[in-house]
């Protein structure tokens, strides 16, 4: 994955509601069509530097399967970092997509 984009999907994944480590990693997979998967050596890092910038917040809680789980939510300074970023992330894409040109098989 792009550096930094992991963390942006764990934010859009915890925006609507807390969720636990198993339950983002399956939230972007199947938001993607599982054309994006999330190692869970990768998760639980992006995770913890989240926390410690202070962008999502953690906490103790009972899973589906009656299990302790740690959750995660997204705080108010990861909202902001969440919509500051995505309008850098989508100028990003565009710019590419410019510098790409048409699609295979399209006509320039």
């Amino acid at each position: 994955m792009i550096a930094g984009a992991l963390e942006l999907l764990i934010l859009k994944a915890v925006l609507a509601s807390p969720a636990h480590g198993h339950t983002i990693a399956h939230a972007i997979e199947r938001t993607s069509e599982d054309v994006l998967q999330v190692e869970h050596g990768s998760l639980y890092p992006a995770l913890h530097r989240l926390e410690e910038r202070g962008l999502i917040a953690s906490f103790w809680g009972t899973s589906e399967n009656n299990r302790k789980a740690k959750y995660y939510r997204i705080t108010p300074a990861g909202r902001k970092h969440l919509t500051s970023e995505r309008t850098r992330w989508d100028a990003l894409v565009a710019a590419i997509a410019r510098v790409l040109g048409p699609a295979a098989g399209e006509s320039q």
